[in-house]
């Protein structure tokens, strides 16, 4: 190999920020936990699937739940950033979920936001942030998550998505938010395909027409299915380590990545969550080289049609589509 994989500039799509508090941050919380507890509590490598996954993010979300706290954990995002060499990054987070010692969630908002701000001047990297509803979540509140995102289009909020517990909630409460993104041109993406099947896709693309799916690996189980991703060019959001700790697959072998990537469909490489998962986009880019032999060029065009995909401005695509093409020659 005649390059550095930590040297490549990179783009992230789906990182969750209440996924990846390091214990360099935590310690600067709550300097009682020790090492031993983060890795029992907050590392999620022993998952048995989804719903313990998440069980590790709601262990994080104890310790974001004022101003300081938020603010830590921003920094703490961007010095991950930082050791990845990440010239780009939509970060997502669900305001609702930081409201319980107070705050309300458009100040949830606020505070993410300003200090993105100040991060990506610090940092000279550009980071968009996507807010997220839940499954399990009430129209109400959808429909508040959405409103959020309205209210400071303005600002670096770049869009909208619904996550968590896939397999345990339907789509029905939160069709209307969708509905009310589209027609406030919005952009969404969707968790889907990850642990539900096929149908899960089709139903997610059909009722909440995202333009962009996260995960969405379960595509290979319908051909069709896969062929309207590639017409329609619906970006899936990939997640390889992740997708083996909530054993959607055995390991990274049995990843449909190589498979998606080499039949035209349009993917970005993510951590998802870099506590949980315990990874980075170092390491995920490392799998790809050593189990697929993936290579330079194919690094680049993966971040290329990860910028495409993003919901950023066209002067910030454009700059960053050139920063990667100058900086992997």
């Amino acid at each position: 190999m005649d390059f550095k994989i930590e040297k490549l500039p990179k783009v992230e799509l789906h990182v969750h920020l209440d996924c990846c508090l390091s214990y360099e941050a935590l310690v600067k919380l709550d300097p009682s936990v020790s090492l031993s507890t983060f890795k029992k509590k907050f590392i999620g490598t022993s998952c048995s699937c989804l719903k313990d996954y998440i069980k590790c993010a709601d262990n994080a979300l104890e310790y974001m739940q004022s101003k300081e706290q938020l603010e830590i954990v921003v920094e703490d995002l961007f010095n991950q950033f930082k050791e990845d060499n990440i010239v780009y990054a939509e970060v997502r987070f669900a305001p609702l979920l930081h409201i319980n010692n107070g705050l309300s969630s458009r100040e949830v908002v606020e505070i993410i936001s300003n200090k993105t701000k100040l991060e990506c001047l610090k940092s000279e990297i550009d980071v968009g942030l996507i807010l997220c509803t839940l499954r399990h979540f009430s129209e109400e509140q959808s429909l508040e998550t959405v409103n959020l995102v309205h209210q400071f289009s303005n600002e670096n909020i770049v869009g909208f998505d619904i996550a968590a517990d896939e397999a345990g909630f339907p789509l029905d409460n939160h069709i209307k938010a969708f509905e009310f993104a589209h027609k406030n041109n919005i952009y969404c993406t969707a968790h889907a395909g990850e642990a539900l099947g096929a149908e899960s896709v089709k139903s997610t693309l059909k009722n909440l027409k995202p333009h962009r799916i996260g995960h969405g690996v379960r595509c290979i189980e319908d051909n069709l299915l896969l062929e309207k991703i590639k017409e329609e060019n619906i970006h899936l959001e990939l997640c390889l380590t992740s997708n083996i700790v909530t054993k959607v697959f055995k390991n990274i072998k049995d990843h449909p990545v190589d498979f998606l990537f080499r039949n035209g469909i349009s993917i970005s490489i993510n951590t998802d969550g870099r506590t949980i998962s315990d990874t980075t986009l170092n390491k995920e880019y490392n799998l790809l080289n050593k189990n697929f032999n993936w290579l330079k060029n194919k690094f680049l065009e993966v971040n290329v049609n990860a910028m495409k995909a993003s919901f950023s401005s066209k002067e910030i695509k454009e700059k960053i589509i050139s920063k990667l093409y100058l900086l992997y020659n």
